[in-house]
C-alpha cells in the first residue's frame, strides 16, 4: 500500500540529550600518534567526529582543492560533449594529465584527469568549460562552499596551487568529501586505480593512473584525493568502507600521511559498527475499517542496521509514520508506515512498517464459509 499524506507521525528520542550539530572541537583528543599538523576522521553517514587534531585550523590544502572542482564539473552536466581545450587554461605548472593545445576532450575525461593524476591542466580546462573563465569558476567554488556550510574555506584557483587566501581546514574538507561522495559518478571515478580514456587531436586511447596509494595499500579504501605543494606539504583526503561502515579521513601537512590514514581507519572501524537496532513496536497499531478485528499490529519488514558508534547511538532520533487506518481484506506484510532513523536532522535509514498478520473482510469470510459447505456436501454425496 502506498503511504500517502494521511499519515500519523510519531517522534521518539532514544536519549534525553538534545540533538545538536557535532563540531570537530567536541571530539575527544586523538588517541593516535598522527604526523599531520591537522587531521580528522568522521563517520560518513552522520558526520560525527571520531578522531581530530587541530581540525579547525586554516591551512593550504594543495590539490585536495580538486574535490570541489571535480564535483562542480560533474554537476554542470553535458559530460560527453566533445570540445577543444582552452589553450591558455592548460598552460599551468605542476601535475598534469598531459593536455596539449588543440586537444579534444569531454568534461568527464577532465574530471578523471583531476581526480586520478591530479592534473592542474584538467582543472583549469574544466573551469573554462563550465563557467567561461577561471575567475567565474572560482566564484562558483566559493558560492558552493558557503552553501555546504564550509565556514573556514576559501578558494583562489581550481587547481590548489599555493595562493594568498587559498585555504581550508581538515574539518571542512571532510564535510565537502561527505557531500561529494554522494555523487555516484564522483564516487565511482575516485575509486578507480586507473581509467582508460580517449583524448587528443584526434583523440586516442590512453590510461590515467590514480596517485592515491591507499587504494592498493588498505583493504576497503574507496578514494578520494591527494595533494602536495611546497607550502601545503603532503595533503590527503581518503575514504574507506567495511561491513556497511564508511569513514572519511583528512590530513594536512603530514610527514607520513599513508600511515596516518591507516591508523585512523583501523581505529575508526574498531569503534563504529553496523549495528542491528531492536526497536519495540508492541504499542503501535493501525485501525482496521470494516474488519472482524479493530486493530492491526505492525512489524518491521526487515531488521534495520545503523553504522554508528555506541556514543552516536545515544543521539539517534526515531520517527514512526503510520497511516490512520486500513480497510479489511489485507495480507500479512502489507505496508502501512515507515520507521525512520535520524542523526542530527539527517535521515540515516528508512524501513517499511508492515502488518504482522492478515485480516479478511466479512465478505471474504462468508465466501470461505460457503466454499467449505459446498465441499462438505460433495464429500457426502
Amino acid at each position: 500500500m502506498k503511504i500517502n499524506s494521511f499519515i500519523i507521525s510519531l517522534t521518539l528520542l532514544l536519549t534525553l540529550a538534545p540533538i545538536c550539530t557535532i563540531q570537530a572541537t567536541a571530539a575527544e583528543p586523538s588517541p593516535l600518534e598522527i604526523s599531520a599538523r591537522s587531521a580528522i576522521l568522521i563517520n560518513a553517514d552522520t558526520g560525527a567526529v571520531i578522531v581530530e587534531k587541530n581540525s579547525l585550523e586554516r591551512r593550504a590544502m594543495a590539490s585536495t582543492t580538486k574535490i570541489m572542482s571535480a564535483l562542480l564539473t560533474l554537476e554542470a552536466g553535458d559530460l560527453e560533449r566533445q570540445f577543444t581545450v582552452d589553450s591558455m587554461a592548460i598552460r599551468i605548472e605542476g601535475s598534469s594529465m598531459g593536455l596539449r593545445e588543440g586537444d579534444i576532450v569531454t568534461r568527464r575525461i577532465l574530471t578523471a584527469g583531476m581526480l586520478l593524476p591530479s592534473g592542474n591542466d584538467a582543472s583549469q580546462a574544466a573551469a573554462v568549460s563550465v563557467s567561461g573563465s577561471i575567475p567565474e569558476f572560482v566564484k562558483l567554488m566559493n558560492e558552493r562552499a558557503q552553501q555546504l556550510g564550509l565556514k573556514d574555506t576559501q578558494f583562489r584557483n581550481p587547481s590548489g596551487l599555493d595562493a594568498d587566501g587559498h585555504y581550508s581546514t581538515a574539518y571542512d574538507l571532510a564535510l565537502l568529501t561527505q557531500f561529494a561522495m554522494q555523487n555516484p559518478e564522483f564516487a565511482r571515478m575516485t575509486a578507480e586505480q586507473a581509467l582508460r580514456v580517449e583524448f587528443g587531436n584526434p583523440p586516442f586511447p590512453r590510461w590515467l593512473h590514480n596517485n592515491n596509494k591507499l587504494l592498493h595499500m588498505y583493504d576497503g579504501a574507496i578514494g578520494t584525493k591527494t595533494g602536495f605543494t611546497d607550502n601545503a606539504r603532503r595533503c590527503l583526503v581518503s575514504a574507506a568502507m567495511r561491513d556497511g561502515v564508511t569513514l572519511i579521513a583528512v590530513t594536512l601537512n603530514a610527514h607520513d600521511d599513508w600511515n596516518d590514514h591507516i591508523k585512523m581507519f583501523d581505529y575508526g572501524f574498531s569503534v563504529v559498527k553496523n549495528q542491528p537496532v531492536d526497536y519495540d513496536l508492541s504499542e503501535f497499531y493501525v485501525e482496521i475499517a470494516g474488519g472482524i478485528r479493530e486493530r492491526a499490529t505492525v512489524k518491521v519488514a526487515e531488521i534495520p542496521t545503523l553504522a554508528l558508534s555506541d556514543e552516536e547511538m545515544r543521539f539517534v532520533e526515531v520517527k514512526i509514520q503510520l497511516i490512520p487506518f486500513i480497510y479489511a481484506g489485507f495480507e500479512a506484510g502489507e505496508q502501512v508506515g515507515l520507521l525512520e532513523f535520524y542523526y542530527n536532522g539527517r535521515l540515516l535509514k528508512s524501513v517499511p512498517l508492515v502488518t504482522a498478520e492478515a485480516c479478511e473482510s466479512p465478505a471474504e469470510r462468508l465466501t470461505l464459509a460457503a466454499g467449505f459447505v459446498q465441499f462438505w456436501r460433495r464429500s457426502l454425496f
